[in-house]
């Protein structure tokens, strides 16, 4: 069954990644009750425009086994798993080693980026005519997050000529698309000394330079203009980079929100809950941006429901005037139709 709904999956997906420049989709997503995988290819060849030889040839399927509701003799589940990975294998015609499939649980903080083992299966893949590097065996998540790629791209298309800001901006996706579109600058905000490197790799790739500034760095060179577009990897906590970036009077005319669900770090003060603490961050955030500017909101985490409206109503105290849009529904590209995906939104404040 699985290897019979792989095959039509792909058949119907490759056309569709061919024509969209598209190297690195999700294959299946628990479409049979009775095998709770999700399978991600990456390295989809036929992405890359040359119409021509084995588009799976150096592909890799990364995946990850959601933890059962019931309990699953562990032998028995080995010996399925692996039966999962031999279909997987059969019907995209490629060797066993390259499908790699780890156990999914629900994960607090940071833990869905730690890594599982001591060395990666690392590939370049394209999307939309850039490139980014992932990590397909080292880290529960790869890099790059397949159900915001419409996302990233609206966001691009947005970008020429704004100064863009990116919060919680993990391997640095969203910063690049912006820098391609033509961004007057882009800023990226992360703790993670290991996710900034590993976005710096990704500048580096298309071309582009980026730097990675300590807070004070910034901010001490933030009102200096430079004859070229400035790209700069901030390592901060973001509750006090904004705190900070409100002292300083730093504006942007676009900032991305993609928070986690739930993050905490010892070089942080307090934790960071999205259901708990959104309108605090959205507020903060929004109060940053120059006139007529965009806040981008991505709210991952599944147990986030809050409507526009809400959203609306939760920022009227310090924005009396402001507009919120859900735009979800433009976000879902093909690989991800009929499926839940996160939350998205436009935020446009009106000062008063």
């Amino acid at each position: 069954m699985l290897a019979n709904r792989l095959k039509k999956r792909l058949r119907h997906l490759g056309k569709w990644a061919r024509r969209t420049g598209t190297g690195a989709f999700r294959l299946y997503d628990r479409d049979i009750p009775e095998i709770p995988l999700v399978l991600d290819l990456y390295g989809y060849a036929g992405s890359d425009g040359s119409g021509s030889g084995n588009a799976l040839s150096g592909a890799v399927v990364s995946g990850a086994l959601y933890k059962r509701p019931y309990e699953k003799d562990a032998g028995e589940e080995t010996r399925w798993l692996e039966a999962m990975r031999n279909a997987t294998a059969r019907a995209l015609e490629t060797e066993t080693g390259n499908v790699i499939v780890k156990l999914r649980q629900r994960q607090q903080g940071r833990a869905q980026y730690e890594k599982v083992s001591g060395r990666g299966v690392i590939r370049e893949v394209r999307e939309g005519g850039l490139r980014f590097r992932v990590n397909l065996s080292g880290y529960l998540d790869t890099g790059l997050f397949l159900d915001r790629r419409a996302m990233r791209r609206m966001v691009g298309a947005d970008s020429r000529g704004r100064r863009v800001l990116n919060l919680f901006c993990y391997t640095g996706s969203f910063s690049l698309h912006a820098a391609s579109g033509g961004a007057v600058s882009t800023d990226s905000v992360d703790l993670s000394n290991t996710y900034l490197g590993w976005a710096r790799d990704n500048f580096a790739l298309n071309g582009f330079d980026a730097e990675i500034l300590r807070p004070e760095e910034f901010f001490d060179r933030a009102g200096k203009r430079h004859g070229k577009p400035a790209h700069r990897l901030i390592r901060a906590d973001v509750s006090a980079f904004l705190e900070n970036a409100a002292r300083a009077g730093t504006r942007w005319d676009s900032i991305v929100a993609d928070p986690p669900a739930f993050s905490n770090s010892a070089m942080t003060r307090d934790d960071f809950d999205l259901r708990r603490d959104f309108a605090r961050l959205l507020s903060d955030a929004a109060a940053l941006l120059s006139p007529g500017g965009r806040l981008w909101f991505g709210a991952s985490a599944r147990s986030f429901k809050s409507t526009a409206g809400e959203l609306e109503t939760a920022l009227a105290r310090r924005f009396p005037r402001i507009s919120v849009t859900d735009i979800s529904s433009k976000t879902t590209d093909e690989d991800f139709r009929g499926r839940k995906t996160p939350g998205a939104f436009v935020i446009e404040p009106e000062k008063t």
